[in-house]
């Protein structure tokens, strides 16, 4: 059986840890795919039961040097969420890292005495063993860690490093070692904080998550965990608290801050019957709920693990840097080796092995993605992975739909034009009746107009059929009642007298909706949506951001579509079915586009999976958050213009950082070939390319307000 685990991993700080980890998961008998994510601090690993167990793989990523935390009940409640235990060999690594650290600060400041001639008498008073000593001990956590790896035949940037740290302690240069070690150790250090600090915005997007509920159990009210809540049970919501499950609010009223879902701060008023999400707080008056969905299985939940699982899905930049550090240490041995070779100057050929630093190749794309991520799920808009970004980077063609995209999605009728015989009261109360079950937006602004003018339903359909692209079909009260487009009219039907109306009113922009009664045309209706107030200016955003090609996908006939298309000055298709969509997505990609798709999540998930990169205006649906790579926790059309400009800032990031990183190697494997650079500088220098990743990454942190905010 194929099953899917996920463990906590501690003890990673870097890039390279988190690949040491997934090279060993992946060389279990059984292991189908694992994804160490350095960010989430955890791996997700997808192995079949009978091959490999769960106790294998935790093994596993102890054996290359990290410890998984086991859960265990708090001993004080029952009911109380898992904590984990931390390791004594954690606290044995802080407090070696700690004094590592002092040593290191005592030696640097005796460095900086060099230049007043005291370096030599100051290590001339410390017998050379003790010397040695204390760089083994303070370097040790180092040191086991890079034996650990030779002995799995594997190469590390502080394999060279340590390589370094013994040949100056073979000629007798004990200090140049400390020093060495210290700037390892601090370089350890930045590598750790640099990834903590892209781990801090995952880490504020889960603590926003509730930990306990209050639900009504036997008639009394207990605090229990999150994960203990089932599905159907109340849920009680006091001011001041957040939300800890997807609900239906049943009793009461209350105002919502929702701005860890979507991003937007203006409270929003919940009522008996409305929705009410997790994670979000209540300001004003308190509610009772009933549970729909816990945990994961919640829209903030489903957020976070999109957000978590952003950082496996790297893009070509990430693979090219990864499959680059592979061979970027054997290619720094080498010249480590020429330098000894052909000058014969052991210091040199010790800096040029302290000066590299492939960390940092690691490092230069990940960090600024899960900045991005991070940040802009703080925004209300989901990305992910990187792999997304690069796509979105490199499409020039946007695919809109109409209604509940471009549009508000809640029409409303302007017109009711019966025929013959019939009456508009009549003819309303049968469209009513007939799309009593139809989810479709014009469905909805038809039973909207019958319950604003107070008008009873008939009664249940005997029969009803949805037709995808056309319209509804039901059988009430014996009569058999079509209501849709023109794809619903009987062969050979004429509109007759309302084809100057029908004409009129889609030159007007409106949609049509015909009623045809046992065959024969009993009327139409007219409806027309809202434009979005901000659409205009965030497709002028992602014009000047690259995309110029902007088409409109609509249902419409011509003459609707070119009304709404014209004054936004997008491109057009009329009278699509959904299966046309996905048509028109694969032939621009069989030209050489690369499409962005643009629709509400529902009737248009194909053509979201099949282009490029599909954003979803879907309001966190589930469906909009399986089939599109990005999705819109608000519908605001000013977020899709942000993902665009936050795709090309990220990228712009990345190639910086790569380039600097690149920059700085080459010149510093120059300088330490040439002797120009000593082993003490060298190893000095080698953070410099980690913090400069940080600085630069850390641009993409921060939040920038909308247009018109």
């Amino acid at each position: 059986m194929i099953q899917t685990l996920e463990l906590p991993v501690a003890g990673m700080d870097c890039a390279a840890c988190a690949r040491k980890a997934q090279r060993a998961l992946m060389k279990v008998p059984g292991v189908q795919s694992a994804d160490v994510l350095l960010n989430a601090e955890k791996a997700v690993i997808l192995f079949d039961t009978g091959l490999a167990s769960a106790d294998a793989l935790r093994a596993t990523i102890e054996r290359v040097g990290f410890s998984v935390p086991l859960p265990v009940p708090a001993v004080d409640e029952a009911d109380a969420p898992p904590r984990y235990v931390l390791e004594a060999k954690s606290l044995q690594r802080q407090l070696l890292t700690t004094l590592g650290i002092l040593f290191g600060a005592i030696l640097f400041v005796v460095v900086i005495g060099e230049g007043l001639g005291v370096f030599d008498q100051l290590t001339a008073r410390v017998p050379w063993w003790a010397g040695v000593l204390a760089v083994l001990a303070f370097g040790y956590p180092i040191f086991a860690s890079v034996l650990r790896s030779a002995l799995r035949g594997e190469v590390t940037s502080h394999t060279l490093m340590t390589v370094g740290t013994i040949a100056a302690l073979a000629i007798g240069q004990w200090a140049t070692a400390a020093i060495v070690v210290f700037f390892m150790r601090v370089g350890e250090f930045t590598e750790r904080f640099t990834s903590e600090r892209a781990r801090r915005l995952l880490k504020e997007l889960t603590a926003l998550a509730p930990q306990t509920a209050r639900v009504l159990r036997d008639g009394v009210e207990r605090e229990v965990a999150v994960e203990t809540v089932s599905p159907g049970e109340v849920v009680i919501v006091r001011p001041g608290e957040r939300v800890p499950v997807d609900g239906v609010v049943l009793e009461g009223q209350a105002t919502f801050d929702q701005a860890a879902i979507t991003g937007e701060s203006m409270p929003v008023e919940a009522e008996p019957g409305d929705a009410v999400y997790a994670a979000t707080l209540a300001k004003l008056g308190h509610v009772k709920l009933r549970a729909e969905r816990i945990g994961r299985d919640t829209t903030f939940g489903r957020a976070v693990q999109l957000v978590e699982d952003a950082e496996a899905n790297c893009g070509k930049v990430q693979r090219v840097a990864d499959r680059f550090s592979a061979w970027y240490l054997p290619v720094v041995a080498s010249i480590a080796m020429l330098t000894w070779l052909l000058s014969g100057n052991l210091l040199a050929t010790v800096a040029v092995l302290v000066v590299a630093c492939s960390c940092s190749f690691a490092l230069a794309t990940p960090i600024a993605m899960m900045a991005s991520v991070g940040a802009a799920a703080r925004q209300g808009l989901l990305i992910k992975g990187g792999r997304v970004i690069e796509a979105l980077v490199g499409c020039n063609v946007m695919l809109v739909d109409k209604t509940g995209t471009l549009t508000t999605g809640r029409p409303r009728i302007t017109d009711v034009v019966p025929l013959g015989e019939w009456e508009e009261a009549a003819l309303l109360r049968l469209a009513a009746t007939a799309e009593r079950h139809s989810e479709h937006p014009l469905a909805e602004a038809v039973r909207r107009l019958a319950e604003e003018r107070a008008m009873a339903l008939g009664d249940e359909p005997a029969r009803f059929e949805s037709l995808p692209g056309r319209g509804v079909r039901a059988v009430i009260e014996g009569r058999t009642v079509e209501i849709g487009n023109r794809r619903m009219l009987p062969a050979g039907a004429e509109v007759g007298a309302v084809a100057g109306i029908a004409e009129r009113l889609e030159a007007e922009g409106k949609s049509l909706l015909f009623i045809v009664v046992d065959g024969q045309l009993a009327g139409l209706f007219a409806a027309q949506d809202t434009l979005r107030a901000e659409v205009a200016d965030a497709l002028a955003a992602v014009r000047a951001a690259g995309i110029g090609r902007i088409e409109l996908l609509t249902g419409d006939n011509e003459r609707t579509a070119a009304a709404l298309a014209a004054p936004l000055g997008l491109g057009y298709r009329a009278g699509l079915l959904p299966e046309d969509k996905i048509r028109i997505v694969r032939e621009l990609q069989q030209q050489g586009h690369r499409v962005v798709m643009v629709g509400d999540g529902v009737n248009d998930a194909p053509a979201l999976a099949q282009a490029n990169v599909g954003i979803a205006m879907g309001g966190g649906t589930d469906v909009a958050m399986e089939a599109a790579h990005i999705v819109l926790m608000r519908e605001d059309w000013r977020l899709v213009a942000e993902s665009v400009l936050i795709a090309r800032r990220t990228m712009g990031v990345v190639r910086t950082n790569i380039g600097f990183t690149a920059l700085y190697n080459l010149v510093g494997l120059s300088l330490a070939a040439f002797g120009l650079l000593p082993p003490i500088y060298a190893a000095a220098l080698q953070s410099i390319p980690d913090i400069g990743i940080l600085a630069n990454s850390s641009r993409l942190i921060r939040n920038r307000k909308l247009a018109n905010d």
